[in-house]
């Protein structure tokens, strides 16, 4: 199916925020971007409402729109938000993930330990990206996958890696999709399996606030 106006705009702007072509802070000219895709302005208006109701763009009068700076609040309840959401679209995900899905996830974990002896932070978060998308993308609540995905992309725009300032907390990580995927191959309990997943997220979002001098989430 061939994607609407709207939804082609939104999906090259949403892009091009993700892989830093429209940095924070950047102006979106809505007739020049319309220009560019060979559409009419609604299409991409509607694209920057729905971008901006995720917290990638402001919208600001006399301004207009403008991608979102980084906000280390908007990052903290990105995190807290996916704790939550992600551990259940992983548990209702899991009877559909068939083995050459769990076999993809087993090497991309393979890659990541090997990025542990020569640290990047950058690459190591990009594969991390792809683990996890592997272990939710079968969720079939279309709804929770939704708003996965929108955290996930929130994350990216903010082109955070949260791997940059707790580098100690990449050998656990590595550790605890091991022990994820032993749960799939094993055929656990979707609460099992959840439970693991959330105990992962939160984690990761503890060791970071951690380093951060924050309060741990209670989440």
């Amino acid at each position: 199916m061939t994607p609407s106006k709207s939804e082609a705009a939104y999906a090259t702007i949403s892009e091009r925020i993700n892989n830093g072509a429209y940095s924070p802070g950047y102006r979106l000219v809505l007739g020049t971007i319309a220009e560019e895709l060979g559409c009419s302005v609604v299409p991409v208006r509607e694209a920057i409402r729905r971008l901006e109701a995720e917290g990638l763009v402001n919208f600001t009068r006399n301004v207009g729109a403008t991608v979102a700076q980084i906000d280390s609040t908007l990052y903290l309840h990105t995190m807290q938000t996916l704790s939550v959401i992600e551990p259940a679209a992983t548990a209702l995900a899991a009877p559909l993930m068939d083995q050459s899905l769990r076999q993809a996830a087993r090497e991309v974990n393979q890659k990541m330990r090997e990025c542990l002896d020569s640290f990047d932070p950058v690459a190591f978060t990009q594969l991390n990206t792809e683990f996890h998308k592997l272990l939710y993308c079968q969720c079939p609540n279309p709804h929770i996958l939704d708003l996965v995905q929108r955290g996930w992309r929130r994350l990216a725009a903010m082109r955070s890696s949260s791997f940059s300032h707790i580098p100690h907390r990449a050998l656990q990580s590595v550790q605890e999709h091991e022990h994820l995927l032993d749960l799939l191959e094993d055929g656990a309990s979707a609460e099992q399996i959840e439970q693991a997943a959330r105990r992962h997220r939160t984690n990761t979002l503890n060791a970071y606030l951690r380093a951060a001098g924050m309060e741990p989430s209670p989440i």
